[in-house]
């Protein structure tokens, strides 16, 4: 990752924690619908990626073909998803193909240093913006769910409020972290 390495460190360990939490969940003994055991082992998987790129370059240098590993990863998913119909883990999987794909542009012209020496802007502007706007409006919307709606106190009793479900926090910290990342393309 380009950016602070303190930003770099804060999103490896959000999205290890996403990542940790995700793979338990995936376990059928966490979840019995194989379908939500499905969507926690695909955000697992996302979060131990993005939990790898954002690793700070400066003090955690990423071998040379570690951006093709990324790339062909992320594709397959990416691949995966779209043909499962799961648009947002396919968004998500393509912007990390992409972000791949600038480091490997950095690397070529960071020299034998890897992208720890790169210090230009990367990408293509209007594809990031795309990627940022999605990403910050996903955040928001699923944050936005994170909100217990009120709770209808039953005659004589004590309200039953809902609990949020933690999954739906991890989508929301991860759209957070791919938003950040995006920041330092």
């Amino acid at each position: 990752m380009h950016g602070p390495t303190m930003v770099g460190w804060l999103l490896v360990t959000l999205c290890s924690a996403a990542s940790a939490y995700c793979l338990m969940r995936s376990r059928a003994g966490a979840e019995r619908d194989p379908a939500r055991r499905g969507q926690a082992r695909g955000e697992g998987l996302m979060a131990l990626g993005m939990a790898a790129m954002a690793l700070p370059a400066a003090v955690v240098p990423m071998p040379g073909w570690s951006a093709w590993a990324f790339v062909a990863v992320f594709g397959a998913t990416g691949l995966w998803a779209l043909a499962a119909r799961h648009r947002h883990h396919a968004v998500g999987s393509l912007a990390m193909v992409y972000m791949a794909l600038v480091m490997t542009t950095a690397q070529a012209g960071a020299g034998p240093a890897g992208h720890a020496g790169h210090g230009g802007a990367g990408g293509i502007p209007v594809l990031t913006g795309l990627l940022l706007a999605y990403f910050a409006v996903h955040a928001v919307a699923s944050g936005i769910r994170l909100i217990p709606a009120p709770a209808v106190v039953p005659a004589g009793g004590l309200p039953a409020v809902p609990r949020p479900e933690l999954l739906s926090a991890c989508r929301t910290a991860m759209s957070v972290g791919m938003f950040t990342m995006l920041l330092t393309v």
